[in-house]
């Protein structure tokens, strides 16, 4: 069943759902929009101004989208829209699948089990281009959540545009699987951790959708 989160979402006059956090964006290119397009009628320079205005903010509300999810059933889900960029092996003997977010994907990350959310640490840090190596030492928002499968680690990475992460739950949270925990404003990196013993079912370059693409393999 899909799960709702009505704190981490709000419904646009648009009747587009839009992910808690993207007001700061938002709202300024709506106004801009409104304003323009008003004073258009009027205005050959506001008439100038209105198109891109327009287009802004139609792509403002593209970006922020929220969509309800149809949650799969399975160990580990996906917490990003994305496509994998990497699958790494670890010393430990977890394996890293790195996701890759576009601005076209939706930026709202889900838990990828049922667990406790037992630490939220913000980690500052460069902005070089997500696909890049070296965005490891990005921004970054490391979680750890306390599982059936023991401690299960995820990491949100910024990207040159994402300069900013944005958690919906904080440390001692129980989270379903599914639920929204955080935005990732535009393009991003999310990489999960996968516990010892578990196959991986996704291949680098999959497309992957949060909250439905399932990553372990039973």
């Amino acid at each position: 069943m899909p799960h709702s989160q009505s704190s981490a979402q709000r419904d646009s006059p648009f009747g587009v759902r839009l992910a808690r956090g993207a007001s700061p964006w938002l709202l300024p290119t709506v106004a801009t929009a409104a304003v323009s397009l008003a004073r258009a009628r009027r205005s050959g320079r506001w008439a100038a101004v209105a198109v891109p205005a327009t287009a802004l903010a139609a792509g403002m509300l593209w970006f922020f989208r929220d969509p309800e999810r149809e949650i799969t059933q399975g160990r580990v889900i996906s917490p990003a829209d994305g496509v994998v960029q990497s699958i790494m092996p670890w010393k430990d003997g977890r394996t890293r699948v790195a996701i890759f977010m576009s601005p076209l994907n939706v930026h709202v990350n889900r838990a990828p089990l049922v667990g406790t959310v037992t630490s939220v640490e913000h980690i500052p840090g460069g902005f070089v281009p997500a696909f890049n190596k070296e965005s490891e030492n990005n921004e970054r928002v490391v979680w750890h959540f306390d599982t059936e499968l023991g401690d299960i680690e995820m990491v949100q990475i910024a990207g040159a545009v994402a300069r900013r992460i944005v958690p919906y739950v904080p440390q001692g949270t129980k989270v379903e699987q599914g639920e929204r925990i955080g935005l990732i404003r535009f393009g991003s990196r999310v990489d999960i951790y996968l516990p010892e013993g578990v196959d991986v079912a996704v291949e680098v370059g999959q497309a992957t959708t949060a909250g439905v693409t399932r990553l372990d393999r039973d």
